[in-house]
This record gives C-alpha cells, sequence and structure tokens, in this order.
C-alpha cells in the first residue's frame, strides 16, 4: 500500500486579482478592434455618403476622433467619437436627427462595427486569466 496526503490552498484573491487582469487586457483588446473597424469604415471624400452606410469625411476628423478607453474600477471599455474633437457632429450621423438646422439621415458607423466583430469577442477573454 501506498500513502499519499494532499494539502490544497486555495487564495481567492489572486484569483479575482487574476480574473480582473485579464478582464482588463481583454476589453483593451476588444476596443482596439471595435475602433479599427468603425475608422476603416469611414472614406474620406467630399461627397455625403448614402444614408444607410457609413459616413464620410472630408478631412479624416472623425476617423480620428474615434477613441477607446477603459475603465478600470468599473470593469467596461467606452468607445466612440470623443467629444472634445468633433462635439456633437457624429450624434445625427449615427442615430439620425438634426445638427446646426440640418437635417442628418441615420448614417450609423459605431452599431455596425460593434456587430460585425462580435462574434469575435468572446476568444479575448478565452484563457484571460493565467
Amino acid at each position: 500500500m501506498i500513502g499519499l496526503a494532499v494539502r490544497t490552498q486555495f487564495d481567492s484573491g489572486k484569483v479575482l486579482a487574476k480574473a480582473r487582469k485579464g478582464s482588463v487586457e481583454s476589453l483593451g483588446h476588444a476596443g482596439g478592434l471595435i475602433r479599427k473597424v468603425a475608422r476603416h469604415s469611414i472614406r474620406r471624400s467630399p461627397v455625403a455618403s448614402s444614408p444607410g452606410t457609413p459616413p464620410h469625411t472630408r478631412r479624416g476628423q472623425l476617423r480620428r476622433a474615434i477613441l477607446y478607453a477603459v475603465e478600470k474600477d468599473r470593469q467596461s471599455v467606452v468607445i466612440g467619437p470623443d467629444y472634445g474633437l468633433i462635439g456633437l457632429s457624429a450624434t445625427p450621423h449615427e442615430f439620425g436627427g438634426r445638427y446646426r438646422r440640418e437635417r442628418y439621415p441615420k448614417r450609423a458607423f459605431m452599431g455596425p462595427a460593434l456587430e460585425n466583430v462580435e462574434d469575435r469577442l468572446p476568444r479575448f477573454w478565452a484563457g484571460s486569466v493565467r
């Protein structure tokens, strides 16, 4: 007969810290991917895009304004046009509406970017806890 005694220790704090770190990294990767897809959907052109397609940008300002930031404490990521760079001008494009006395048809670019990559997002969290 062989006798065997095993002791295990479980440090839940360590596991939670690793899970939190892995989630923050995964959120950053997801935010970067969605931003990239949204930026690539916006083309440079002096002519307005047709309704229902992503907007065009004349000088590239809208494309450069799309940023993302990971909020570590809240375990979330915020992705979209920066208000400080372009103000409210992206809102009528995304949802349709009025801006500076003009009516804009819906030319969404952030929503379709998320829909385009949503099947790839779970892979960012696979194996993120090490």
